[in-house]
């Protein structure tokens, strides 16, 4: 029987082939991942030699895709909280992969900390960081109100108890700190292409689904103002590449070129881009 507020239904593609439900709350305006594998199960949904946030490898055309626009995507990160003119310059990264974006930071003469749960990719970010890098746990040890910028790429649709997080956040932050927050959105033109293939769904480790109104309501709830919002361009063209290979079981790089491309264009006149940045200043 289908959930009146059902959404769509979607499949793990890459690790259990289990289908889960996206349940629209109208109140937050997001979709929720139904039903959520509880703590301790969760971390079976990441065994995958695929999840390409957790290793430096180059093994075949969507890492080496990844790797080749990650260079020019850390040099905008750095320019993003850079603008922010911090003098201190204290950086907490969540959920960090494997430490490219903080060894970045690093080398522009930020002071580093970083959090990531799985344990092969911390290995690898201590490596590039002077051992800055800790377990999930290590939040709880932190000093309040002593960063800057906390920022989160592509972690937060990730996180379990998704309000507690938030307010741990808003805890660690300076009084004039910033919170920097990436984000696939449900809206975008290639979500609505591909529905229940869209690679960023991702379900059951995408446990929320975020649009521009819905992640404005939840921070402002928790004493954030919405500061500034950015497009992540490259976005829809990998995710339309890995879509691609979901729904016809090959990759096909002209099509999935060409939708990336009309969801860009589309979005330069709603806003609706695949993936989103945001940023978000303490009240």
């Amino acid at each position: 029987m289908k959930n009146n507020n059902q959404f769509l239904k979607v499949k793990d593609h890459s690790v259990s082939g289990e289908s889960f439900d996206l349940i629209l709350n109208e109140e937050q305006d997001i979709l929720i991942t139904s039903p959520q594998p509880k703590l301790e199960n969760l971390g079976a949904y990441y065994k995958s030699e695929d999840y390409i946030s957790h290793t430096d490898s180059n093994r075949n055309l969507l890492e080496q895709v990844y790797h080749l626009v990650r260079k020019s995507a850390l040099k905008k990160k750095l320019r993003l909280i850079n603008s922010f003119k911090n003098e201190e310059k204290n950086l907490l990264d969540i959920g960090c992969g494997t430490g490219d974006f903080l060894e970045t930071a690093k080398n522009n003469g930020w002071q580093i900390t970083g959090i990531e749960p799985d344990k092969n990719a911390r290995k690898i970010a201590r490596s590039k960081t002077d051992n800055n890098v800790f377990e999930t746990e290590h939040l709880q040890n932190l000093k309040p109100q002593s960063f800057d910028v906390i920022a989160l790429w592509h972690v937060l649709e990730h996180l379990p108890n998704l309000e507690e997080h938030i307010n741990i956040f808003n805890h660690l932050l300076k009084p004039n700190g910033r919170i920097v927050i990436a984000v696939p959105n449900y809206k975008s033109y290639d979500a609505e292409y591909y529905k229940s293939f869209w690679a960023a769904y991702d379900a059951p480790r995408h446990l929320w689904h975020f649009s521009q109104n819905g992640m404005k309501r939840i921070f402002k709830e928790k004493g954030f103002l919405s500061d500034r919002i950015y497009p992540m361009l490259f976005d829809s063209f990998y995710v339309s590449l890995l879509s691609e290979k979901y729904k016809s079981g090959f990759m096909n790089p002209f099509k999935a070129f060409l939708v990336g491309l009309r969801s860009n264009l589309k979005a330069k006149r709603t806003g609706e881009y695949s993936s989103l940045i945001y940023t978000f200043k303490k009240d």
